[in-house]
């Protein structure tokens, strides 16, 4: 996914779709273990889009408390 789209979700909708990445690691995860999977290189993918979207969040986060800051 890329930073550009995740940048015009809001706060709640992207703790949303992290968490639809969670379980799809742990899917993954669970595949990889049990020999199933059809995509390893999956598995780092799902971990870098979780990383940008914890990153987008606090960006934000900070974004308004700086702009409650300064009202």
């Amino acid at each position: 996914m890329r930073p550009s789209e995740l940048r015009t979700m809001t706060i709640e909708e992207l703790r949303q779709k992290e968490k639809e990445l969670r379980k799809e690691l742990f899917n993954l995860r669970f595949q990889k273990a049990t020999g199933e999977i059809q995509n390893p290189m999956r598995i780092k993918a799902v971990r870098k889009d979780i990383a940008r979207i914890l990153t987008i969040i606090t960006e934000k986060q900070k974004e308004e408390k700086s702009s409650n800051n300064n009202n």
